[in-house]
């Protein structure tokens, strides 16, 4: 029997922004959303500069020009976020 680990990586097919909410749509279908507040730059991004994220690299990635920040698909999925979940007010 063969040991090997095969990477999978995950692919979006579209992703918007809601509040300050970024969610994204998986090839298989399934809709996820993440705080902003969970990365660095996009916590201190306005409203109109999160609404500026496009799909790259086959949808494997997210891209924002201003802030300049990419962050990977497959990172989100697997819950890989800079900061911890903010506090509820």
């Amino acid at each position: 029997m063969s040991s090997s680990i095969t990477e999978l990586e995950h692919c979006a097919t579209r992703v918007w922004v809601s509040g300050r909410i970024v969610f994204v749509e998986l090839t298989d279908g399934r809709q996820i959303g993440f705080p902003a507040a969970r990365f660095k730059l996009l916590r201190d991004a306005s409203e109109e500069q999160l609404k500026q994220v496009t799909l790259r690299a086959n949808g494997t990635a997210l891209r924002w020009e201003e802030p300049d920040e990419d962050i990977s698909v497959s990172g989100i999925v697997e819950g890989h976020f800079q900061l911890p979940l903010p506090m509820a007010a």
